[in-house]
């Protein structure tokens, strides 16, 4: 298995990109394409021991930003690291790819370099939102804010066969975000995608509420993406300031820090929980190729494990199961 990285992206740059991607050739065995400034990948590369045959590099001299407008900077910037990785996935040189970039330009460039899946209206943001049972999947998580209940249904048919084959959740329970739990509640919007997803074959088990959602009440919470992103950004935002009032806190006076010195392994796991790097990316469902967007601070650690759910991304052919589903869908209809 080939999977294309883009050097470039992400906060520390090529530093921890291209040691994550590194770590992950020499643990899963896989081949690494790295896209972007040929000369920094390989001064990178020359801290590592690995089997030479298994990397690649092409060269990408520009970098695009995440204050540029992506749809302009994807047209204008052709040599960028992304657009040139963005490609080489569309003319199939890799099985996958992965990038720490741009959100909103990595989601243009999927769509309109590699391409929707027939049948496809939208290609939401999926992340995995950490619980109080481990992880569920939230799409969309702010890639289409304005969203039709066909959408919806669509985001909950990813998301379930993705739970399913990447994660290992059999017959995934699909929630709907909404400001109350009994039928009829909410927007036009989330009134009219109940229906849908309650006649569906997908295993709906209805509304659920935001403060629902830490307790892992559905395996697959689905949303438009105004109402998802300000889901995510509210519990990174209270989960930061929860550690850092407990830090403040243990740290008060002698006795608490000799508390907080026997609860460091159990603190410790608590974090563990909560850390993204643990699964280290999100995916991009409804492109013709598997695409997984990492955490623009993602460090080797996180890469690592975004390739790793790359992996199993394109093993477990999500692809062509969604394209098959989305065909009986279609014909159905």
């Amino acid at each position: 298995m080939k999977i294309i990285v883009d050097a470039m992206g992400g906060d520390l740059g090529p530093l921890e990109m291209v040691k994550g991607s590194i770590d992950a050739v020499n643990e899963f065995g896989i081949d690494i394409i790295f896209v972007g400034n040929e000369e920094i990948i390989k001064n990178e590369l020359k801290k590592y021991t690995y089997a030479e045959e298994k990397v690649e590099i092409l060269n990408a001299d520009d970098i695009i930003t995440n204050d540029e407008d992506p749809s302009l900077a994807i047209r204008r910037k052709k040599n960028s690291s992304m657009v040139v990785a963005t490609k080489a996935l569309s003319s199939g040189l890799g099985d996958g790819y992965i990038s720490a970039g741009s959100t909103g330009a990595l989601l243009a460039s999927g769509i309109f370099i590699v391409k929707r899946i027939e049948g496809i209206h939208r290609s939401p943001l999926s992340v995995l939102y950490p619980t109080l049972k481990g992880f569920s999947l939230l799409l969309d998580a702010g890639a289409n804010v304005d969203c039709k209940p066909e959408y919806l249904y669509q985001f909950a048919l990813m998301g379930s066969i993705y739970m399913e084959k990447v994660m290992g959740k059999s017959n995934p329970t699909i929630g709907l975000l909404n400001i109350g739990t009994e039928k009829g509640k909410g927007n036009i919007l989330s009134k009219d995608s109940y229906t849908i997803l309650e006649q569906s074959n997908l295993n709906f088990v209805g509304n659920v509420e935001g403060r629902d959602l830490p307790t892992g009440i559905a395996d697959v919470i689905v949303t438009d993406g105004f109402a998802g992103n300000i889901a995510l950004k509210l519990t990174e935002g209270m989960a930061i300031s929860i550690f850092s009032l407990l830090k403040e806190e243990l740290m008060k006076n002698t006795r608490t820090k000799l508390g907080a010195a026997l609860l460091k392994p159990e603190l410790k796991n608590l974090k563990n929980r909560m850390d993204y790097r643990e699964y280290g990316g999100a995916p991009l469902l409804g492109l013709k190729k598997p695409v997984v967007k990492a955490h623009g601070s993602s460090d080797a650690y996180a890469i690592k494990n975004g390739i790793n759910q790359l992996i199993k991304f394109v093993e477990n052919d999500v692809i062509k199961i969604i394209e098959e589903n989305i065909h009986i869908e279609n014909n159905n209809g």
